[in-house]
């Protein structure tokens, strides 16, 4: 299934329910079978010792009350209270029982959620908004909890309450009997009239409340904030959020009194219809002295009467909700029924880190993101990099360096071509047994709102404390965590916002360092760094670096001048390769990049940290722009 537009407004939208979606929801049920069972036998308990009561009843007035018997209506009296406490103990107990089944079955609907949206690709989550994952994880599947929590015992409970009241009211009186039901065929087709309706209008709010969600988690972020508040737009935040709170309090407010306007009907329903079966005893005792009728017949059956209102008026609400829910498992089966394209090959090979050489290669490899590209994003990309090698990748932004290094560890597949690893193509080794093997320090640090030691150990979760201070030690950052009043204890707060950049980077670089990959991808891994930090670091990657592959995409050159090839990409192509001194000599872009950042600040180093999208940039005709020109973005 097609995964439909992530960018708000869908929740005008209206869509059919899924016909295959009620199979589906009771197929969920099957793991359970053994408490449905007992349920059943619980319910069916129920059912039959609550009938007692009114049969006690007509005893109690035609044998007790009108023939003077104390002793009759004692034991009866005593009779009833035992089988109504003992009605409502197996009620109870099936309740507990149905309970337990909805919770487990929307725990495993959450789970199988969250471990299939983890298997999505990155291309997922860069059309996705957050807000709407969360909305489908969470509050749809907390909004079918009264469903399947309750449906089944509700069912099995309310259809026998019924059909053995029913058979109880017939063997009392057939005539009674018949008035008593007259109105039910119309009420059911109400209900499932209602129950449809209702359930598109409850698909709508779920992808209205997803909008507001989405809108919540964009704004009310610490990035959100920020970018709300550096650029002065709080009103038009408002007015969007003001708008789908709007549209959402509309269709919540339809949704509550759809249910209101039924249920009051079938309640004014049945209140009036025990009039009508008295004006028919009165008729049958009075004008046709019908002997049957006596007064303990006609008290048990208006008692029994009373005992069908509410497991009727439950049974139409149990169809008006499920019909209603399916709209939100509709949902819910949208996003699991989602293709993973990136997934583990049939046969695939699990490879331990310490069986990896980290030999890379790419072999005529086409690349696009989406497949209405007119122009794929990286093109015709071949090349090798021997084990232990460093490669440096270099171009302006958008020339596809961050690209190409996601399709090492499969976060995107090629068009065409082959990415390999020691000979193997990526596709056929385990997408588990690739994590292990490639370690990632991107350009953009991400810490979870957790402490520095709990962020440290997503490296290694095995690592002991000594071997994270090493850790930390060789990406120079165990002296500031140490001054920390809580050391590694520290919570970093959401997105590592109580750290500075520099701080932030310099523990994904610890953590990197802890995992220990044959295979390294840095991605500007020291662009948030001071000089100072930056040379300690620096120093820190070098050791890294030794006996295992690392591809660096650097725009500051002094980090890639010892690199064992360097690769300079310009719209998805390699242009140039070599080592420096082999790409000085010649002459071509990679020397003007060079020679314009040497000449534009001289160090006591003879190197400066410009940036080299400042520097290399393609204009018309292959030649290079001005080196004062703006960054291609």
């Amino acid at each position: 299934m097609g995964m439909r537009p992530m960018g708000g407004g869908g929740g005008g939208e209206k869509r059919p329910l899924n016909p295959q979606t009620r199979k589906r929801v009771m197929a969920s049920f099957k793991p359970y079978s053994g408490y449905l069972v007992l349920i059943s036998i619980a319910v069916l308990i129920s059912a039959a010792v609550g009938l007692m009561p009114p049969y006690f009843l007509r005893v109690i007035i035609d044998q007790g009350l009108q023939a003077s018997d104390i002793k009759v209506v004692s034991r009866y009296s005593l009779w009833t209270i035992l089988a109504t406490l003992g009605s409502t103990a197996f009620s109870l107990a099936y309740g507990y029982l149905s309970v337990v089944v909805g919770q487990r079955i929307m725990r495993d609907f959450r789970l199988r959620l969250f471990d299939h949206l983890q298997g999505m690709s990155l291309k997922f989550f860069t059309n996705a908004r957050t807000g709407e994952i969360q909305s489908r994880l969470l509050s749809d599947v907390a909004g079918v909890q009264g469903v399947l929590s309750d449906t089944a015992a509700s069912i099995l409970s309310n259809v026998a309450t019924v059909l053995s009241t029913l058979v109880a009211m017939l063997l009392l009186d057939w005539r009674l009997t018949l008035l008593a039901i007259s109105m039910l065929p119309l009420f059911a087709f109400l209900a499932a009239k209602v129950g449809a309706y209702a359930g598109g209008v409850r698909k709508r709010g779920a992808e209205l409340n997803a909008d507001l969600s989405a809108t919540m988690q964009e704004t009310l972020s610490v990035s959100g904030a920020l970018l709300t508040k550096t650029s002065g737009r709080q009103g038009l935040t408002l007015a969007r959020f003001q708008k789908q709170n709007d549209s959402l309090t509309g269709v919540q407010v339809e949704s509550a009194m759809i249910g209101r306007y039924f249920f009051n009907l079938i309640g004014l329903t049945f209140s009036l219809t025990p009039v009508a079966v008295y004006w028919l005893a009165g008729y049958l005792k009075i004008v046709q002295n019908d002997p049957h009728l006596t007064i303990g017949v006609i008290v048990a059956f208006t008692a029994l009467q009373s005992r069908l209102f509410f497991p009727l008026t439950s049974l139409l609400n149990v169809q008006v909700e499920v019909m209603s829910a399916l709209g939100l498992f509709d949902r819910i089966f949208e996003y699991l029924d989602m293709k993973q394209d990136i997934v583990d090959a049939p046969n695939a090979i699990r490879i331990k880190p310490s069986e990896v050489r980290g030999a890379v290669s790419f072999d005529q490899v086409f690349f696009k993101y989406d497949a209405s590209q007119e122009e794929p994003t990286l093109k015709n990309l071949s090349f090798a990099a021997e084990p232990g090698q460093l490669i440096a990748l270099v171009g302006p932004s958008g020339s596809g360096k961050t690209t190409m290094t996601y399709l090492i560890p499969r976060l995107y597949d090629s068009e065409s071509g082959t990415v390999s690893v020691d000979g193997r193509d990526v596709r056929q080794i385990a997408l588990e047994s690739l994590a292990q093997m490639i370690g990632v320090v991107t350009q953009e640090t991400y810490l979870v709102n957790d402490t520095i030691k709990a962020n440290l150990q997503f490296g290694r979760p095995d690592a002991t404390d000594a071997e994270m201070i090493e850790a930390c030690k060789a990406a120079a950052i165990h002296d500031h965590i140490a001054s920390l009043p809580e050391g590694y204890e520290t919570v970093v707060g959401e997105r590592g916002y109580k750290l500075s950049g520099g701080e932030k980077q310099r523990i994904a670089i610890a953590r990197a360092i802890l995992k220990n990959p044959p295979i390294l991808i840095l991605d500007e891994a020291t662009s948030a760094l001071d000089t100072r930090s930056e040379r300690l670091i620096q120093d820190a990657l070098n050791r890294l670096s030794k006996g295992r592959t690392t591809f660096a995409i650097a725009h500051r050159l002094s980090t890639i001048l010892n690199a064992d090839q360097i690769l300079v990409l310009q719209d998805g192509e390699i242009i140039e390769r070599g080592r420096h001194e082999e790409l000085l000599a010649k002459n071509g872009v990679y020397t003007h990049l060079y020679e314009a950042q040497f000449r534009f600040s001289e160090t006591e180093n003879g190197i400066d940290d410009k940036n080299v999208d400042e520097l290399l940039l393609p204009v018309e005709g292959g030649a290079i722009a001005s080196a004062g020109a703006p960054a291609v973005v």
